[in-house]
């Protein structure tokens, strides 16, 4: 529901009570008659609350007038002038009440008082006073406070007398030249900037004179003045381009001489209002960048940084020259303002500058690994490489370099940033094949020191798709070698637990001798052998030497046998490279042997109890498949379409797909920038238009945005598309009651977007008058009703209209309930209706995003919550099936398009991304199938979220979903 700004905005007061206590007027009464200052003072709270609630209280007035408005005491005075400001001053009739004049001489006696807080509290009431009646006996005694003695009194009473000059103009005719009068006379720049604010909205031509007396000592003027001075200008220079030159000019110069924040950040923005100009802009952004730097808060720099990304948005490659300077930003502690700088900085990197920034870069990106006990120095390595990476994929001259330096640190990184440094390579070596050669190199050398497994299966992947020559084949073959370590692994490791164990009996340590009595009983139930391959206790014992171990063998003694696996696939990619480009048999066999040994040796370890975990079916068929090519190798009578059927799988297939994914991210990135472009860029048919031949309606006055962002700011969306189509609104109406009810209600709701909006109309379709009818309101879930309509009497076939606002603070199902009440006839009980539920739709708090591969992995690692959905439809297809998740669920795909398949296809699986509007992340996964017996979709959605609510939520949507998918249609009865 949209936002009257005309109406007067009320004073927030803390509710006392929050457990919903409720008091009668009775009470009210009794309370202000006996109680004492401290106990009136939590009374007037809770009257404040109950009015603001919408109860109106118009039987306390009286009570408030006799029994509060006489104490002196300085709390209750102020709580009485909230009282005076969302009290009903009018009666029925629309006249003023008769008790308000009482309440006038006591506000005159208050403008008059000797206490200049009272004084300036009454004059900053009567400028939310609307009532023309009762401002008319207080003009004199607001223009004796003009001449006051204190600041603090004469600050407010020129804002009185803006404010009952815009009540009524006959109040005060002459308010311009007092204002005028005043703005000459006073000294206090407080008042001063509140005069001019004043005398900029009834007279332009005041405003403007006063601005062109105080140009000559503008810069010594104080900072309020200073700023409101900024105010006019950005203002005036968008009503009148004529003077929009003169204004850049008096704001460049403000801008250059100025040393207070508040004046630069408010005089740049109004630069980037009224030019385009590069220099200009740049000058401004300068300053911009400079009071980032300068500032201590966190959340100043953020807004200032936002404000820069703004101009560089507008104005695409107008601040490449301040790319350095943005980055001087990155001295700030606070991970946020350090990601909203590299960012900014991002956009900005073009060929000329990209190597600066990247030796920047390496200096923060140092800096973080000797200083690693300081907090979130993992995240902002983290995201120093994540920059540096994005750099150097876009400029070839600086990849080699940057390739070799975080190649060095990839021993020192986590596993997530390892990884994030091994896919870089990926992409370089794929996209510059002239660096692939010294790629290679830098990476068989800085491999030994890597401790992530994740990263070590892509190095290996590189070493297997892009050891081209006999040379690099052999080198990326040494590595692995040494990287295994002494083959048979299992002989060598049963070899060195047996000298551990003696040279611990030499020094006459006591070793646990005992062994498990009894037989052992094999799974196939055959009685097992007592053999050398020890217990888990050597794998306890083992477990100690593990950090000295070279990567592959530490790997496989931890039992990952996935990076075995994918080592498998490697050496038989190497093998049959290496018959291609060699006509060296011997070298060929060798390496067939080699191989043979290494795998049977990691299958031999991963099936003894060196340790932890056995081997897994699915590595161990892949290594065993492996062993059977390799043997086969050797077979004379091989056929050629087996050979190319091999050489298809091994070495064409896996590297075309990652070349296609490559250029598909080449590609979004291409429209992305592309789309920046044209959303700036002034089109070619553009009509011109003549400032002097237009009228002063035309379009082309320039718009403001800061003021454009402030009215959005108070109507919310609704000030941008306010003419909704009647259908649309026909759509949100819900009935509430049966239209055989004594009293039909309806609701139209309105979703904000923290709260729901219930404006209920109540039909009286009775003959009798429904007196003290009131509607009873109550929610489940994360709900909570602001306030509670007051009852009122509808008279026979009569309408009476209320509106309810309910806070949402959570995307999750919420329900509100409640009936209607009112009294019988002739004393009868009273009558109830009930109201039919109305359930909360969480899809419009639920947003399709997108977020990136890493960062899905760790959120569905870290959620707890998991709601699994079984998925049985009648739906022609998969990706029917897909249209119908997004649709229900407003999440955004994160797979690829390419990597979805056909629209006829088997197999489906894809992630799922949305975020609230509350700030919480859902996360999905999609694993379906076609069942081909009964040709329906089968399988299942995951949802993963930090709370539970949202979770259950979107199970809901889901299982909704599939019972609308299978409703069986009729075709004739």
């Amino acid at each position: 529901m949209a936002t009257d700004t005309k109406q007067p905005a009320f004073t927030l007061v803390f509710d006392p009570s929050p457990n919903g206590e409720s008091y009668t007027v009775a009470e009210f009464q009794k309370a202000l008659e006996r109680g004492s200052d401290e106990e009136k003072i939590s009374t007037m709270k809770a009257i404040l609350v109950t009015m603001l609630d919408g109860n109106p209280l118009p039987e306390l007035l009286m009570h408030i007038i006799r029994f509060v408005m006489p104490s002196r005491n300085k709390k209750l005075k102020k709580l009485l002038y909230f009282y005076w400001e969302i009290v009903p001053k009018l009666d029925d009739e629309g006249k003023l009440r008769h008790e308000m004049i009482l309440v006038c001489n006591a506000i005159q006696h208050d403008l008059q008082h000797p206490n200049e807080y009272i004084r300036g509290n009454t004059l900053r009431f009567l400028t939310k006073l609307k009532e023309a009646e009762l401002l008319e006996q207080l003009v004199p005694s607001v223009l004796g406070c003009l001449e006051y003695r204190h600041a603090y009194v004469r600050k407010y009473a020129v804002l009185a007398v803006l404010s009952i000059y815009n009540v009524s103009e006959h109040l005060l005719p002459d308010a311009k030249d007092i204002i005028k009068t005043f703005l000459a006379a006073e000294t206090d720049p407080i008042c001063k900037r509140n005069a001019f604010l004043a005398i900029s909205e009834l007279d332009r031509e005041a405003a403007l004179q006063y601005l062109e007396d105080n140009i000559a000592d503008l810069e010594g003027l104080d900072p309020l003045l200073q700023a409101i001075f900024v105010e006019f200008i950005r203002k005036d220079a968008t009503q009148i381009p004529s003077l929009k030159n003169q204004y850049i000019d008096l704001l460049l110069e403000l801008l250059s001489s100025t040393t207070s924040s508040e004046v630069i950040f408010e005089a740049s923005l109004a630069v980037t209002v009224l030019s385009s100009t590069q220099s200009v802009l740049l000058t401004t952004a300068t300053k911009l960048v400079d009071l980032a730097v300068k500032v201590s808060d966190n959340n100043i720099k953020l807004i200032v940084l936002d404000r820069i990304q703004d101009i560089n948005e507008a104005n695409p490659g107008v601040l490449e020259e301040l790319t350095l300077e943005i980055l001087r930003v990155l001295n700030a502690e606070d991970l946020d303002v350090r990601s909203k700088a590299l960012d900014i900085a991002m956009n900005l990197v073009t060929s000329r500058n990209a190597e600066g920034v990247v030796q920047l870069l390496k200096k923060e990106l140092q800096a973080t690994v000797n200083n690693t006990e300081k907090e979130n120095s993992l995240e902002y390595r983290q995201l120093l490489i994540k920059t540096i990476r994005s750099i150097a994929i876009k400029f070839m001259e600086i990849a080699a370099s940057v390739v070799s330096l975080l190649l060095g640190f990839i021993g020192e990184l986590n596993s997530i940033a390892a990884t994030d440094v091994i896919s870089f390579v990926k992409e370089v070596v794929e996209k510059y094949p002239q660096l692939r050669s010294d790629i290679l190199n830098h990476l068989i050398s800085s491999l030994d020191n890597s401790k992530s497994a994740k990263a070590y299966r892509g190095a290996l992947w590189i070493l297997g798709e892009y050891s081209e020559t006999a040379q690099e084949i052999q080198s990326s073959w040494k590595h692995i070698r040494s990287s295994i370590g002494e083959v048979p692994i299992l002989q060598s490791e049963i070899r060195k637990l047996n000298q551990k164990k003696g040279e611990n009996e030499e020094d006459g340590e006591e070793l646990d001798t005992t062994k498990p009595t009894g037989p052992v009983i094999l799974p196939d139930g055959t009685y097992a052998t007592e053999s050398a391959f020890g217990s888990n206790r050597d794998y306890a014992s083992n477990k100690e030497d593990n950090d000295s171990r070279p990567p592959l063998r530490r790997f496989i003694l931890t039992s990952d046998f996935y990076t075995a696996s994918i080592l498998a696939s490697v050496i038989i990619k190497l093998v049959l490279r290496f018959e291609k480009v060699s006509k060296d048999g011997g070298i060929t066999n060798a390496l067939k042997a080699e191989g043979l040994l290494i795998l049977v040796s990691v299958i031999r370890v991963g099936q003894s109890n060196l340790v932890e975990r056995k081997i897994d079916e699915d590595s161990a068929e892949r290594i065993l498949t492996a062993i059977a090519i390799l043997m086969d190798e050797s077979n004379p009578d091989e056929k050629s379409a087996e050979r190319e059927l091999l050489d298809l799988t091994f070495l064409d297939a896996t590297k075309s797909s990652f070349k296609s994914q490559v250029s598909l991210s080449k590609r979004k990135l291409q429209n992305r920038s592309i789309k920046d472009i044209v959303k700036n860029a002034e089109p070619i048919e553009k009509a011109i238009s003549f400032r002097l031949l237009s009228g002063s309606d035309s379009v082309a006055v320039q718009k403001d945005s800061i003021e454009e962002d402030l009215e959005l700011a108070m109507k919310g969306h609704a000030a941008k598309s306010s003419s909704s189509s009647l259908a649309s609104k026909l759509k949100k109406i819900v009935p509430l009651t049966g239209f055989s009810d004594a009293v039909y209600a309806e609701a139209y709701i309105t979703n904000n977007q923290f709260d729901v909006v219930l404006d209920v109309l109540l039909v009286n379709q009775t003959k009798e008058t429904l007196k003290n009818l009131h509607v009873q309101f109550a929610t489940l879930g994360d709900l909570k009703i602001i306030d509670n309509p007051p009852s009122s009497n509808v008279v026979p076939h009569g309408f009476h209209k209320l509106t309810v606002t309910i806070k949402v603070s959570s995307a999750d199902t919420g329900v509100i309930f409640g009936n209607i009440i009112y009294d019988g006839a002739h004393g009868e009980d009273a009558r109830y209706v009930i109201l039919n539920d109305v359930h909360v739709d969480i899809m419009d708090y639920i947003k399709p995003a997108t977020t990136e591969d890493e960062r899905f992995r760790t959120m569905w690692n870290e959620f707890e919550w998991e709601n699994k959905i079984s998925v049985k439809s009648q739906l022609p297809s998969l990706h029917a099936y897909l249209e119908e998740l997004v649709k229900g669920t407003n999440m955004g795909i994160l797979t690829p398009s390419e990597a979805l398949g056909e629209e006829d296809c088997r197999f489906l699986s894809c992630n799922l991304y949305a975020k609230s509007s509350f700030g919480e992340d859902a996360l999905a996964n999609l694993c379906i199938e076609k069942d081909p017996a009964t040709n329906q979709v089968v399988g299942y959605v995951r949802i993963r979220s930090k709370g539970q609510g949202l979770a259950l939520s979107l199970g809901d949507r889901i299982a909704l979903i599939a019972k609308e998918s299978n409703k069986v249609t009729l075709t004739r009865v």
